[in-house]
């Protein structure tokens, strides 16, 4: 089943929820009946074998079809090369089956934008809360997204992340992409001033938990931040998306570690002293600042790059200025 293997994964970036389950066994929503309305999240296509053909069965509409009668319906063009490869195969002599066991044995891997459905933070209405937000903290809109059902969007993305979207809310979607710009994951900030501030969803469950690694120079000092938003108002930095992100991406950078100002929180203390014990370039902040992170010495007119230039200390002097910081 070489041949309809193929097909099916040429369908596959246009059939919603596509998984392959196991060995000749694949979901997706139904793309004849648009599987249920009721709940986006419900997959009751399937694609499986039977006496050494693959059948088409909809648990929802109830339509079962031949795989080539599949093909022709969602893609005439394609059903007619699928038609000229399959009398081509009748004439071949043998199927090379190390390529059957690979196409069968592989997930289809597909370079689609998540994003493409989301409204850019750009264009939206003056008025609307999240462009209003961001302008009102000084932040740049550009790169930012808006979704008003993030966990239903979310599901979409990246199937069964959420089990219960009905208590759903907008939230500004925060890309995370790699060094070629594709993108790996997302934090969702909310504008409620209750519940989760951040969500973080990786597509891919050990990349990094890093923004901006798609925007800086790795040859020039890089400015690591706490946060995503912080690191927009920096030059060349990024964000480390939680305490536990992995800072493998950014082994080989020259690596200046920006903290918040806030010498009574145990857990900024301890981290700032972990970096310096590593021998880590670290910003100490100075006393005369009391703004507690780069947004708001942003908002108070403060020249945040400079200060983290000339306040960027390490070994000996890192451990001096931050014991007299934290006292």
């Amino acid at each position: 089943m070489y041949t309809e293997i193929k097909y099916l994964n040429l369908l596959s970036a246009r059939l919603e929820k596509f998984k392959q389950r196991k060995d000749y066994l694949w979901n997706f929503r139904c793309p004849i009946c648009g599987d249920s309305q009721r709940h986006k999240n419900k997959a009751r296509g399937f694609v499986f074998q039977v006496k050494g053909d693959l059948l088409y069965k909809c648990h929802n509409c109830g339509i079962a079809l031949p795989f080539p009668k599949f093909v022709e319906m969602l893609d005439p063009e394609l059903y007619r090369q699928y038609r000229l490869e399959k009398f081509k195969e009748s004439n071949a002599t043998q199927v090379d089956q190390r390529k059957v066991r690979k196409i069968v044995s592989t997930t289809p891997v597909f370079k689609v934008d998540i994003l493409s459905s989301l409204t850019p933070i750009s264009k939206l209405n003056n008025s609307h809360p999240a462009r209003e937000y961001l302008l009102n903290r000084r932040l740049p809109l550009e790169g930012l997204f808006w979704t008003d059902t993030f966990k239903q969007w979310t599901n979409s993305v990246k199937a069964d992340s959420f089990d219960n979207t009905e208590l759903d809310e907008g939230r500004i979607i925060i890309p995370f992409r790699d060094k070629e710009g594709n993108t790996f994951g997302y934090q969702g900030r909310s504008l409620e001033k209750t519940g989760l501030r951040y969500i973080t969803i990786l597509l891919q469950e050990d990349a990094p938990k890093i923004f901006g690694l798609n925007t800086i120079d790795y040859e020039k000092p890089v400015y690591v931040t706490e946060g995503p938003l912080d690191s927009l108002l920096l030059k060349n930095a990024v964000a480390m998306a939680g305490a536990d992100a992995n800072s493998r991406s950014l082994d080989r950078c020259d690596c200046i570690w920006v903290y918040d100002n806030e010498p009574r929180n145990q857990q900024i203390t301890d981290r700032i002293l972990k970096s310096i014990n590593a021998g880590d370039k670290v910003v100490i902040w100075p006393s005369s600042i009391k703004e507690k992170d780069i947004n708001d010495m942003v908002l108070a007119d403060i020249p945040v790059q400079d200060v983290v230039q000339q306040n960027t200390y390490q070994g000996l002097a890192a451990t001096l200025k931050f014991n007299t910081w934290r006292k």
